[in-house]
C-alpha cells in the first residue's frame, strides 16, 4: 500500500509540474527559463507544453559581469591607486604645509577679512581643518559652518554629517541654504550637500594668502 501511495504522489506531482510549465509557457516564458524555474529537463518541458500557444514575453535581463575593458579599468585603477599612495607616503611637516596652502588656493575664498573653505567631499574638508588647526592658533568659538543642500534632503541629518567632519558644534551652524533641484541639469544630488568653513579673522586669512603668494611665486618657469 505504501509504495501505491507514493506513486500516485510522484504522478500528482507530475502532473502539477505539466500544469505550471504550460501555464509559463501561455504566460510567455522561454523554454530554458521553465525547465530552470521547476528544476527539470527541458526536452520536457518542450514535451509539456508543444501545443501550448507562444508570444514572446518582455524579456527580462539577465545580471552581466563586468566585461573586458571595464575589469582592464578598474585594474588599472586599483593599480595606480596603490601607486599614488605609495608615491605620497607619510606628509612631513613642510609637505603638509604646502599641501594645505595649495588645496585652499584653488579651493578656498580670496577675499579679505575671513578664511572660507566650501568642498563636497568631507576628506577635503577633514585635511583643510585638520591643517587650519595644525599651523594656526583658531579661536573655536568663531568658527561657522553653513550647509548648502537641495530642497526635499535632510537637513539636519547634514548639520550632523558636517559637524562630524568639521569638528564645529551644531549651535555654531548658519542656516542653511536650500536651492531647489534643478532636474534639467542634473538629476543626482549629493546626499549631505555642500559644506562651506566659516572662519572669521582677517590675520589668518592674509598669512594663508601670504603662503599662497609664495607658492604660486616659487613655481619654476617653464622653458620657452
Amino acid at each position: 500500500m505504501r509504495s501505491i501511495t507514493l506513486n500516485v504522489m510522484g504522478y500528482r506531482g507530475k502532473v502539477e509540474l505539466q500544469a505550471r510549465a504550460r501555464l509559463l509557457r501561455a504566460e510567455g516564458m522561454t523554454m530554458p527559463d521553465i525547465a530552470s524555474k521547476l528544476g527539470v529537463a527541458r526536452s520536457s518541458v518542450s514535451l509539456w507544453t508543444k501545443d501550448v500557444p507562444f508570444v514572446a514575453g518582455p524579456r527580462r535581463p539577465r545580471p552581466r559581469g563586468p566585461n573586458v575593458l571595464a575589469r582592464r579599468k578598474q585594474a588599472e585603477i586599483e593599480t595606480l591607486l596603490a601607486e599614488g599612495r605609495a608615491r605620497i607616503g607619510a606628509l612631513s611637516e613642510r609637505e603638509f604645509l604646502m599641501a594645505g596652502v595649495a588645496l585652499y588656493a584653488g579651493e578656498g575664498s580670496k577675499r579679505d577679512g575671513s578664511v572660507t573653505f566650501a568642498n563636497s567631499d568631507p576628506r577635503m574638508m577633514t585635511f583643510f581643518v585638520a591643517w587650519l588647526r595644525h599651523f594656526f592658533e583658531v579661536d573655536e568659538s568663531r568658527l561657522r559652518v553653513r550647509v548648502y543642500l537641495h530642497e526635499g534632503l535632510d537637513l539636519e541629518a547634514a548639520h550632523v554629517f558636517w559637524s562630524s567632519v568639521t569638528g564645529v558644534p551644531i549651535p555654531q551652524f548658519r542656516s542653511g541654504y536650500r536651492p531647489k533641484a534643478d532636474p534639467s541639469i542634473r538629476e543626482n544630488k549629493h546626499e549631505h550637500g555642500w559644506g562651506y568653513l566659516v572662519y572669521s579673522c582677517s590675520r589668518t586669512h592674509r598669512a594663508i594668502m601670504g603662503l599662497v603668494a609664495a607658492l604660486l611665486e616659487s613655481c619654476p618657469a617653464i622653458p620657452g
